[in-house]
């Protein structure tokens, strides 16, 4: 297939690699994040820590995406759902592919000069989980463990770029959003499941098999129990409370629309996650408020 030669025939490409036209990667980054900054802040952020963490995500999350494709160039073309990616389909060259990650992470981390400089070597962590993971499919069943690491070095980070340390409960809050990630994760990877083993590649759904659904239900349960520790250890009240018990009942929604295994389900279940990230926020930012 002929690759675009201006620059305004590549930016959609661009846009497609970053995956800016399905936000969802986003939204499931940005919430635990904010999460972070709002307890870090004790509920008042700054609007400045705010825009640096959500400017950060989108950057962080496009590059993730981009170094995915590149790394699974040679498996997505045997894949329905992704063999018309365009470093797959060749549409998108494999080497501008690299630079445009490297442009990505070059832009967020220009961020840092805007934070203190132990966000700045903290920074390295996130770099390290977010180019290794494309990578774990091939060595593990767990890749979604690493991605769960991936996804909540956010958390962390929000605390030392407000000059708090790394306390007990930001390592609640890491491990709750980690056993989330693996969940939600695991339903996206039911959805390829018939096609990964084909292929050979790895993942949470092959490993846990027909226990899928029962170690998922495990992992949503852990993750609210965490998170009710935490609102305990905040002194939140019924707002709190009310809060994790609308999310049993959208996990209960998960459960029953994904129990055919049907992969388009079980993607519309994972898709269904960017809710609970959404509610979660809403009950922690009216917990600070009331």
């Amino acid at each position: 297939m002929t690759t675009p030669f201006s620059l305004k025939q590549r930016l959609p490409l661009y846009a497609e690699v970053m995956r800016l036209p399905r936000p969802i990667g986003i939204y499931l980054l940005l919430w635990p994040t904010l999460w972070a900054v709002w307890i870090a802040a004790h509920g008042k952020p700054s609007i400045k820590i705010v825009l640096i963490f959500t400017l950060g995500v989108v950057l962080m999350r496009s590059a993730g995406c981009v170094i995915n494709d590149w790394a699974d160039r040679h498996f997505d073309g045997q894949v329905a759902r992704t063999k018309e990616r365009p470093i797959a389909s060749g549409r998108l060259p494999a080497r501008e592919a690299l630079y445009l990650f490297v442009f990505l992470i070059a832009c967020s981390a220009s961020l840092l000069l805007f934070l203190n400089w132990t966000t700045f070597f903290w920074s390295f962590g996130a770099l390290a989980l977010a180019s290794l993971y494309p990578f774990m499919k091939r060595f593990t069943y767990l890749p979604q463990l690493v991605l769960g690491a991936a996804f909540s070095w956010a958390i962390p980070m929000a605390f030392v770029a407000q000059n708090q340390p790394p306390s007990a409960l930001c390592w609640l809050l890491y491990a709750a959003n980690l056993l989330w990630t693996v969940a939600y994760d695991t339903q996206y990877a039911m959805a390829d499941r018939d096609d990964d083993l084909k292929i050979g590649v790895k993942s949470t759904a092959i490993l846990f098999g027909d226990y899928d659904l029962l170690i998922i239900a495990l992992l949503q349960a852990v993750f609210l129990a965490l998170l009710a520790l935490i609102g305990y250890m905040l002194h939140f009240g019924v707002i709190w409370s009310s809060t994790l018990g609308i999310c049993v009942a959208l996990f209960i929604w998960q459960w029953r629309h994904c129990r055919d295994r049907i992969p388009t389900h079980c993607t519309e279940s994972f898709l269904h996650n960017h809710k609970i990230g959404m509610i979660i926020f809403l009950g922690l930012g009216l917990s600070y408020v009331l």
